[in-house]
């Protein structure tokens, strides 16, 4: 018999930023994400971005497992061929976009509904904000499947 575990999504607190921390660093060795040797460190600077439009994360019985954010989108940002590539995919300027990003849970919990739980809730945040969807995905391990079987279409 399962115990019945307790999820919940809020907003992220600096206090998350360690726990977090540790999450991103255990669960990279299976994810892969983020793509990144070595590892930024400390891992709380790669989850806590300034500029970020929102941050959220996933509990599970009180303990933070799970991290996702809403990120701008500019022309002239820190990524301007992805923000090209976004706005010819959606027809929209730079500035209509909404970036998915620093998403991650730990292991413990892949499977469970944490992950989709994240996502629903930034998908809904941008689209309160008018914002369309992007993501920046590696195109190689299993992320860009889940990606597209949700739906999701590669523009570059």
């Amino acid at each position: 018999m399962m115990r019945a575990v307790t999820l919940t999504i809020r907003p992220r607190r600096d206090d998350d930023l360690t726990a977090l921390g540790r999450a991103l660093v255990e669960q990279q060795s299976a994810s892969g994400y983020p793509h990144r040797e070595p590892l930024p460190m400390p891992a709380e600077e790669f989850i806590a971005r300034p500029g970020s439009l929102a941050a959220w994360t996933a509990e599970v019985d009180g303990e933070p497992v799970g991290h996702i954010a809403v990120l701008p989108v500019s022309a002239d940002g820190r990524e301007p061929e992805l923000a090209r590539l976004w706005s010819a995919g959606h027809g929209l300027p730079a500035e209509r976009l909404g970036e998915v990003g620093v998403y991650f849970t730990a292991s413990h919990v892949r499977g469970t509904g944490v992950g989709s739980a994240l996502l629903r809730t930034a998908l809904a945040d941008l689209a309160d904000r008018g914002l369309a969807p992007c993501l920046d995905v590696v195109p190689t391990g299993a992320a860009v499947e889940v990606y597209r079987r949700a739906g999701w279409i590669e523009v570059g």
